[in-house]
């Protein structure tokens, strides 16, 4: 998706965990280990772009983890928070505000995305700090929160 502004555009990370393991890709063309995502588009919403985005770079469908506040009525729709919010520079001239999702497998079956991806993988806490090229301190810390939480919330069920 091309930008929709020339200063800033509005994005959606997911981390999907299963099993203590966090899905990762590894980007071609920003040779770097990331999370599922992409630009949110101008006709949806961050929600729509966070599932979209995951079905597209790996083929599954999945549950965004978050609250969901009470207040949808007529001309208005909750959506599922974000868990994080953070803002990156792109480059000289452009920034990215990131929404940032934890989420859980529904269905399907992790498939590579060829076309934008070089790998895609499941990865433990402890295999973070092996991939190559390294992973950002960012992306590694927003890795092991996940698996922290959702690990977490599989045993309070």
């Amino acid at each position: 998706m091309p930008h929709i502004h020339e200063k800033i555009d509005f994005t959606v990370a997911i981390f999907v965990v299963h099993d203590n393991k966090v899905l990762l890709i590894h980007h071609r063309k920003l040779d770097k280990w990331l999370p599922l995502g992409g630009h949110i588009e101008l006709d949806e919403d961050p929600e729509q772009a966070a599932l979209r985005e995951t079905k597209e770079e790996s083929g599954l469908d999945v549950e965004l983890i978050g609250e969901r506040p009470p207040t949808t009525e007529p001309g208005t729709r909750a959506l599922i928070n974000a868990r994080f919010l953070d803002i990156h520079r792109i480059n000289d001239t452009h920034e990215h505000i990131g929404m940032i999702y934890w989420a859980r497998i529904k269905s399907g079956t992790t498939t590579l995305a060829a076309e934008e991806h070089h790998d895609i993988r499941w990865c433990s806490a402890a295999e973070l700090d092996t991939l190559q090229p390294a992973m950002s301190k960012a992306v590694k810390w927003y890795c092991r929160k996940a698996i922290g939480e959702i690990s977490s919330l599989k045993s309070e069920v």
